[in-house]
């Protein structure tokens, strides 16, 4: 039996990577969650070979600041990417 066009490429994840991703992402979502000045709710958390994606919206600066610092602290994390926006 063969499998045609099952190559993978440099763009894929492995699956170490995919499941390290996952628990990273998890892990940064629980944080965000229990820190009781964010609303968690509003912030989605994407990550892909360690760097994390935060978006959403959020009601300031400070907690702008403080989502980005909680994400850095969680281990596996290379790099954050903010892309929230204020309400």
């Amino acid at each position: 039996m063969t499998a045609a066009g099952c190559a993978s490429t440099q763009t894929t994840e492995g699956t170490g990577e995919y499941v390290d991703d996952s628990v990273i992402t998890t892990k940064v979502k629980a944080l965000l969650f229990d820190d009781p000045s964010l609303r968690s709710g509003e912030i989605n958390v994407e990550t892909f070979k360690g760097v994390v994606q935060l978006s959403g919206f959020v009601n300031s600066q400070a907690d702008i600041n403080k989502a980005v610092e909680i994400t850095r602290g969680v281990s596996g994390v290379t790099s954050v990417k903010n892309a929230m926006r204020l309400k």
